[in-house]
């Protein structure tokens, strides 16, 4: 098995793995390690009570992510809107009431398991603008020019090809359309081992960007306008039980990650088509003096 293969299947078992934990018990397991609920200090408290109120609790417990793109991006009545990496439909299930019945949502996400609860709590909340896809966030499966929002929370970072995820969105997405994700990055150097330790924690997989590569990747699959903007910073503390029993030496390691591993809201646009289609451009009068 090749190293994204590799990297995917250990993405299926994590997320399929919470996904049932959920379904048979009702309450989520941390995306690092069952019995260590490591991922707390990511996951919580990312949606208000109003948010969560209008969602069956299965969505609310079956989410992973590590913000919440739905608060950050202004969706309007009408759009269609993808969301990379779905998990339980907790981000598809409040985009589609943003945009309404006009609109549409889609989900993408690889794990059966979490297609299911996804599909169950779409049932359950009576929405009906939505679609869940079963498929790779490298290889979208829908049309060129689509979509008008891409979302994804905390789901690019586990990707091991992030160029091609960056190309397939832009791709998917109409001229003018917006990419708006939730995502772990890192801000400057870190020595590796330093790295994979609290990335394994942080992201669940060692596999955030550096927030300046993040962006390059973005301009050379076509965006433009890409930002940053930090939402959470994780420290030593949050971590220190997970590392403890990954055999790290945390007093030693805190000066070296501080302000060092973030959540980010990543926006990019896709440049709007030039005016080539006819009407789009100022009328000629013929015979007009010129």
């Amino acid at each position: 098995m090749d190293s994204k293969a590799s990297v995917q299947q250990q993405v299926k078992e994590k997320y399929g793995s919470a996904a049932r934990a959920v379904t048979d018990s009702g309450s989520a397991q941390a995306c690092c390690d069952p019995g260590l609920r490591c991922c707390d200090p990511i996951t919580t408290n990312l949606y208000s009570a109003g948010e969560k109120g209008e969602l069956p609790a299965k969505a609310v417990q079956a989410s992973l992510g590590c913000g919440n793109p739905t608060a950050l991006i202004e969706l309007k009545p009408g759009q269609v809107v993808l969301d990379l990496g779905s998990g339980g439909g907790i981000d598809v299930l409040l985009s589609a009431r943003r945009v309404g019945p006009a609109g549409k949502a889609y989900g993408l996400d690889m794990t059966d398991e979490m297609l299911a609860l996804a599909r169950a709590n779409q049932q359950q909340a009576g929405v009906e603008n939505v679609e869940f896809l079963k498929g790779e966030i490298e290889n979208i499966p829908l049309p060129d020019n689509s979509v008008d929002v891409i979302i994804s929370n905390c789901v690019i970072n586990l990707s091991a090809d992030k160029d091609r995820v960056l190309r397939e969105a832009f791709r998917v997405l109409k001229p003018g359309g917006r990419f708006a994700v939730s995502d772990v990055v890192t801000r400057g150097p870190v020595p590796a081992e330093i790295r994979a330790s609290m990335l394994l924690w942080v992201g669940c997989m060692a596999g955030a960007l550096d927030e300046q590569e993040y962006l390059s990747k973005l301009h050379a699959a076509g965006f433009e306008a890409a930002s940053t903007e930090i939402t959470r910073e994780y420290n030593v503390e949050d971590a220190r039980r997970f590392l403890v029993e990954a055999g790290v030496d945390v007093d030693a390691l805190a000066p070296q990650v501080a302000g060092k591993f973030v959540s980010a809201f990543v926006r990019a646009t896709k440049p709007a088509a030039a005016c080539c289609a006819p009407g789009c451009c100022t009328p000629v009068t013929i015979g007009a003096n010129n």
